[in-house]
């Protein structure tokens, strides 16, 4: 991934490294080689002596003023600048960070009866469900002779927060309508997202050139998936034959895209300023390789004082595996990455009966997790 390179690239200092001591002691023996020049009488500054006291006040706030030369420098640099100067970084490459955009969900809304007019829905109309509000954006008809409608209400607050609220779970008005007697969401909402993480829009500054590009390489593709959505957490790129481009995707914490998703990237990417004319493109979730998690794992018995705080690290270490092996299309479902973290965690050994090592496909398939059975198997 892109912000894995940058991570990557080696630290540098604007300073050479120069810290406080170097600074304090460059004073003193300055101050004590000039004092003997001049007066031809050695003299030690001692830790309580005046002079002493005042080249480190000194020092301190000339060390500072280094401090900001360092951060100025790095706060040039990809893989240092954060907020507001990492964006002015990606203006220079035409980038800029997605904002929060609010969720949408589809709410039918349902008369008492048959009406012979018109009924309108106004604009900011609100719905809710567990404390998350939703609002029609603007005025929409039931028909006379009609006794429902469905809208797509957009969430009064932006962000992930208005996701994931399930089919029939809206089913409040905020005021009352009048001859309306019931509302109720048919889809499950979706689509808020936050705003994009210093972490990704540097990613994407860093693949931003490859966008310049009408030959399709796999980076300019990437790109354009980042762009489309932060939600999007990684991308594969496979050319199965001459000019057809398979893209597959996952969201945050390795979800996979649904219907909705797909289609709306796929439009995005076939974009004509977008995609060469020649490639075929399509877009898809990875094809999920599942896996089932049994093991059984033992605690040294000289640290049974402290077999609570194990097992509760074990549990932890487990479920930083799961997370690790559902992330990343193309990553091998690796058992000895299991047991290295369960042992780290405290473990004295561990027996795992499954999953086996089994090697995924780069580039199409994901591993995702079933079932799992832990065992804590006592003291020994």
């Amino acid at each position: 991934m892109a912000i894995d390179q940058i991570k990557n690239l080696p630290d540098i200092s604007f300073i050479d490294n120069i810290t406080l001591d170097d600074v304090m002691t460059g004073m003193i023996n300055y101050f004590q080689d000039k004092y003997k020049e001049l007066t031809g009488t050695e003299i030690v500054l001692n830790k309580a002596d005046p002079n002493r006291l005042l080249i480190n006040t000194f020092a301190l706030y000339l060390y500072q003023g280094y401090l900001y030369i360092d951060r100025a420098g790095k706060l040039n640099l990809l893989k240092y600048s954060y907020g507001e100067f990492l964006e002015n970084l990606g203006a220079w490459k035409g980038v800029t960070k997605s904002e929060a955009k609010e969720a949408t969900v589809k709410v039918t809304f349902t008369l008492s009866e048959v009406r012979s007019s018109d009924v309108t829905i106004p604009s900011g109309t609100r719905v809710t469900a567990a404390g998350i509000y939703f609002e029609t954006t603007e005025d929409n008809i039931i028909s006379a002779g009609e006794t429902s409608i469905t809208i797509t209400m957009k969430c009064t607050e932006a962000g992930t927060i208005g996701n994931d609220i399930e089919i029939g779970e809206i089913v409040t008005l905020v005021k009352p309508l009048n001859y309306t007697t019931s509302v109720v969401n048919i889809t499950k909402s979706s689509g808020g997202e936050d705003e994009e993480s210093d972490d990704s829009f540097a990613g994407k500054i860093f693949l931003a050139p490859s966008s310049y590009s009408v030959a399709g390489p796999d980076d300019a593709y990437v790109y354009w998936v980042k762009t489309f959505s932060t939600e999007i957490l990684d991308v594969s790129i496979d050319v199965p034959d001459a000019c057809q481009i398979a893209i597959y995707f996952i969201l945050q914490d390795g979800e996979l895209p649904d219907a909705e998703m797909i289609a709306g990237l796929e439009t995005y990417i076939t974009d004509k300023k977008i995609k060469p004319q020649t490639d075929l493109v399509t877009v898809s979730a990875p094809t999920v390789v599942e896996y089932s998690l049994n093991l059984t794992y033992y605690i040294d018995s000289s640290n049974s004082t402290s077999a609570v705080s194990i097992q509760t690290q074990v549990a932890s270490a487990i479920s930083d595996y799961i997370s690790w092996q559902g992330v990343k299309i193309g990553r091998d479902i690796n058992p000895s990455e299991l047991t290295k973290r369960v042992m780290a965690a405290g473990a004295k050994r561990v027996e795992i009966t499954s999953p086996v090592f089994t090697v995924i496909n780069d580039k199409t398939e994901i591993a995702s997790l079933v079932s799992q059975s832990v065992t804590y198997g006592g003291v020994e």
